[in-house]
């Protein structure tokens, strides 16, 4: 990967270690770990407009498809919900 992109592997690793300096990166990382902690409450099955609402109500000022990115990008999703099975033959004769 490194060489098709050409940067050296060294710079690679350097760069991944760096901290996170910007402010945007720092309130996502705080951001996330609320989202995480509301999703886990749900036992999964908040998505992120459950999750949005949440952090609204908790007074976060945050957006829906920051909540959705964020979510998107750590692979956090809702637990989908269980389809409907018909068991019983009601048209019988």
């Amino acid at each position: 990967m490194c060489r098709a992109l050409g940067v050296s592997r060294s710079g690679f690793y350097a760069w991944r270690r760096r901290p996170e300096l910007s402010r945007r990166g720092l309130e996502n990382r705080a951001l996330l770990v609320k989202v995480r902690e509301i999703h886990e409450a749900s036992r999964g099955t908040y998505g992120s407009p459950r999750v949005f609402a949440s952090l609204r109500i908790r007074g976060e000022l945050v957006g829906l498809n920051r909540v959705a990115r964020l979510m998107r990008r750590e692979g956090i999703t809702a637990r989908a919900k269980r389809r409907f099975r018909k068991t019983t033959d009601s048209a019988h004769s």
